[in-house]
């Protein structure tokens, strides 16, 4: 069973569609939490037939990596580069 379970995992990062239960893994959130954000519209997903949910893979790597914190040696080199 291990062994499958990892090929599933394995396989997540290839397929470009994911169901609900990929997402929430690939993500590594519970899926209760996934349903709380498709149901307040704040993750993007696809309904093809109004009930299951699914979620391309690259808008959720980019929904992800929105709102990036900067390092402090970013916001050093920033300051300097406005004071200069």
């Amino acid at each position: 069973m291990k062994e499958n379970e990892n090929f599933t995992t394995q396989s997540i990062g290839i397929k470009k569609i994911l169901t609900s239960e990929e997402a929430a893994a690939y993500m590594g959130i519970s899926q209760s939490t996934l349903y709380k954000l498709t149901s307040s519209r704040s993750i993007p997903h696809f309904k093809p037939r109004g009930k299951m949910c699914y979620f391309d893979r690259e808008e959720l790597e980019h929904w992800l990596q929105r709102n990036r914190i900067s390092t402090m040696e970013e916001i050093n080199d920033e300051a300097q580069r406005r004071c200069s």
